[in-house]
């Protein structure tokens, strides 16, 4: 297990030195603008090809991206000829062998089938504002039944060449694991679910990157809270009300450097900052609440990925997490997760995934809480078949190859029940 790490430290190093930007969904905004195929971008929409990573990491242009401005004779004003639009959406139904079972009482509710459409529908922009600068956002109008909400999750500005150097940045809301992994861009419905476990999904914050010669390099600060948690604030005399979209003082610091070594792409991984303790009482029961007490975090993560032939993509993540005092003060709690994955492009009508993800609890294990769900082992095969570039069938099984459990505590938490899944549907963007 993992040992105490101290990335402050590391992180002072790096700030000197200071990966490429997060990748984006899939656009066909970008298709429009520039009258290319989806292929041009994507090996199978929406994983990036060598052109697509490059396209991302040169600010999301091509060089005659003014060529698709409006002429309005003012060097400098650069306006999309029309609106960068575009919309993406899915439909499933699924086929579980699981239940959902109550950590209170264990009232148990059978799930068994579901018609999940829309399972999402969210609309995407981009385009370039001048020679360095970029835009980048997509909402969700409906994401797993939530129909009448509106969410934004990717929202950013971002800069490629900051004070004339060549050190880009990049301000606004996204996901931190989108300098290993970006997760928008799998072929698997199945979530790379380490990193959604270990918290370094969404949040707001800003991030520097930069190439040194044959390594890529990236540092960046976060709120480390997410994207849904705020505080009202005042002033004693005028009372000006307002938020602060952090709910505490503390920033998250992280950062990769990476590079090939061969025909393999490797990344080493960090970040060090703070989160509020977990809590049991009578209304937060097997650890559902949240305290006040700021907790230490830190994660080490190692990342891998390469080629095989022309058709055949791999890709590995480990990712070793310590918690300081978690659940309770004085008591660190370490666990490791991590996955890895193959997608083989057959050809332009079908793509083939396999994903595996893998959990270890370590420390949290009988800890009465809910946080023991986080060992699981699964096997996913996802099939897609493109109807269009741009619009696939997906079919997918997922295999939980974890043994279940017998209730131990007094909640009814851990991998009590099976997680088997068969998904069919449709994934669009237009």
């Amino acid at each position: 297990m993992l040992k105490r790490f101290h990335l402050h430290t590391l992180f002072s190093s790096l700030l000197l030195l200071i990966l490429l930007l997060p990748e984006a969904n899939a656009m066909p905004a970008f298709a429009r603008d520039y009258k290319m195929s989806c292929a041009t971008c994507h090996a199978a929409f929406p994983k990036l090809n060598e052109f697509g990573e490059s396209f991302a990491a040169s600010n999301f242009r091509l060089p005659n991206w003014k060529d698709n401005t409006v002429a309005t004779g003012d060097d400098m004003l650069a306006l999309a000829k029309t609106p960068p639009v575009a919309f993406r959406a899915q439909a499933f139904a699924q086929a579980r062998d699981a239940e959902a079972i109550d950590v209170s009482s264990g009232e148990t509710t059978e799930v068994d089938s579901d018609f999940q459409s829309p399972y999402l529908i969210k609309v995407l922009s981009s385009a370039p504002l001048s020679e360095h600068i970029t835009y980048y956002f997509y909402a969700i109008f409906a994401e797993k039944g939530g129909n009448g909400e509106t969410i934004v999750e990717d929202a950013w500005f971002s800069h490629d060449a900051l004070f004339g150097s060549d050190v880009g940045m990049m301000l606004g809301q996204f996901q931190v694991s989108d300098l290993m992994f970006p997760r928008e861009t799998r072929l698997t419905f199945q979530d790379y679910m380490a990193y959604r476990m270990a918290g370094i999904t969404y949040d707001r914050g800003v991030i520097f990157d930069t190439t040194a010669g044959p390594v890529d390099l990236a540092v960046g600060l976060v709120n480390g809270n997410g994207i849904k948690e705020n505080l009202t604030i005042n002033s004693p005399g005028y009372q000006r009300s307002d938020h602060l979209f952090d709910n505490n003082t503390s920033k998250s610091i992280f950062g990769r450097i990476g590079g090939d070594i061969g025909p393999v792409s490797a990344g080493l991984f960090g970040y060090s900052g703070q989160q509020s303790n977990a809590i049991t009482d009578t209304n937060n029961p097997a650890g559902t609440g949240s305290g006040n007490r700021q907790t230490d975090k830190n994660i080490v993560g190692l990342d891998f990925n390469g080629k095989l032939g022309n058709k055949t993509y791999w890709f590995a993540q480990a990712l070793w997490n310590e918690w300081d005092g978690f659940i309770n003060a004085g008591q660190n709690y370490e666990w490791f997760g991590g996955f890895v994955g193959i997608d083989y492009i057959h050809s332009p009508r079908w793509a083939h995934s396999l994903l595996y993800n893998y959990a270890d609890a370590g420390d949290l294990e009988n800890t009465d809480t809910i946080y023991e769900g986080i060992a699981m082992e699964t096997l996913t095969y996802t099939a897609s078949y493109y109807f269009m570039r741009n619009v696939k069938g997906v079919m997918e099984f997922n295999a939980d190859l974890q043994s279940d459990v017998a209730k131990t505590g007094t909640y009814w938490t851990g991998h009590l029940t099976n997680e088997n899944y068969f998904l069919v549907g449709f994934d669009a963007a237009f």
